[in-house]
């Protein structure tokens, strides 16, 4: 259980030295700062962090975007030079800088990777229908082997026990694209230090500013971009993220996020609401927040999706109210230990925290309920 008495830590304000009356003259910015402070509202301080730490500005989203579609040409290419028959489609970015769902700073991209399968030799098996039971963990099986011997796909070659193996996948990604392309040249025709970051389980590359400050697209800000190999069938995304489904070589993970994007965006769209204005905020809150951080996007967004169930004005000037909801709903959902999955119920989206980061998350929104200004600090 999350603690309900819990003493309130309060700001130990200093004495300031007296000044001058000349001093005290030219200096009224503090004192006015803090009245104005004083008398915002929950609605105008929840607006004013949306806009000056939330969103992101445009410059900067484009300037992500720019670097990330540069680094997927420069991939494509290189795979369609050395590898010409690997079946791939088109690379594109997505994720939320793509969707306009990134805050506080553009510093992550995600790089699409789409595989082709031969819809003959191939099958997509839900989680629930495997050994494995787990609506996320998703199965590839190979088919039809007495009538097309192993060997007619491309992708046979990365079968493990019958199925294709998502960490074969990655691992060859991996060799041939992180650890093989020419990465210094690229980096140089960019302006900026292109380099791999190895010896995860992820393929990520990190891009940095180069010696000259007046690269074009570069910035002091790093940004990380992830290349992420998919497979989709109708509105199935499966994507291959070994950290995800582990120790199952062989499993894919079920990518929920387009169904809860494209939900959010549609009843957004049907009553001019405010659902993904909310899910930003609160994102934002909880990457500013050392206490809130362990909470990643899509309890949030799956929090505002079972909430608009039951809530129908999700209107701009009810942005407040629907804030408060949220930590209230937030706050019962930690008690109980679990925040069911809005399109896959059986998946509970807090079963990775730690029993001491509920309490310090439970303690940290217990105080907001009350003192709400302590998450826009």
């Amino acid at each position: 259980m999350l603690p309900r008495q819990q003493s309130r830590k309060k700001a130990d304000l200093s004495h300031q030295p007296e000044e001058s009356s000349l001093e005290v003259q030219s200096k009224p910015e503090p004192k006015l700062k803090r009245i104005q402070l004083s008398v915002l509202t929950l609605q105008d301080r929840l607006q004013q962090f949306y806009h000056t730490r939330a969103a992101l500005a445009p410059r900067e989203v484009q300037r992500a975007q720019t670097l990330a579609l540069d680094i997927c040409t420069e991939i494509q290419g290189f795979l369609h030079n050395r590898h010409p028959d690997m079946p791939l489609g088109e690379m594109s970015l997505g994720g939320s800088l793509l969707d306009d769902l990134q805050v506080v700073s553009a510093d992550h991209a995600c790089l699409l990777v789409p595989l082709q399968l031969e819809a003959s030799l191939w099958r997509l098996i839900p989680g629930e229908e495997t050994l494995l039971t787990h609506p996320l963990h998703w199965m590839v099986r190979r088919i039809n082997l007495e009538y097309f011997p192993k060997g007619r796909s491309y992708w046979d070659r990365y079968l493990v026990g019958g199925y294709l193996s998502s960490e074969a996948v990655v691992n060859m990604f991996s060799k041939c694209v992180l650890e093989t392309m020419n990465w210094p040249s690229i980096s140089s025709t960019m302006d900026c230090i292109v380099r791999p970051v190895l010896g995860g389980p992820d393929l990520i590359l990190e891009i940095r500013p180069g010696d000259d400050k007046g690269a074009a697209h570069c910035s002091d800000q790093p940004l990380f971009i992830s290349m992420l190999p998919v497979l989709r069938e109708g509105d199935v995304v499966l994507t291959a993220e070994p950290d995800l489904t582990s120790p199952w070589v062989n499993a894919w993970h079920l990518s929920l996020y387009p169904w809860e994007t494209q939900r959010l965006a549609q009843l957004d769209s049907a009553d001019d609401g405010c659902r993904r204005h909310t899910l930003k905020v609160l994102k934002a809150v909880c990457r500013l927040s050392p206490a809130l951080r362990p909470l990643e996007a899509a309890p949030l967004a799956n929090l505002i999706l079972h909430l608009s169930d039951g809530e129908g004005d999700w209107s701009e000037v009810s942005l407040d109210v629907r804030f408060q909801q949220c930590i209230t709903e937030l706050i019962g959902y930690l008690e109980q230990g679990a925040l069911h999955s809005y399109f896959k119920p059986a998946v509970n989206l807090l079963s990775s925290l730690s029993e001491d980061q509920v309490d310090q998350m439970g303690f940290m929104l217990y105080c907001a309920v009350s003192e709400p200004e302590i998450l826009f600090i």
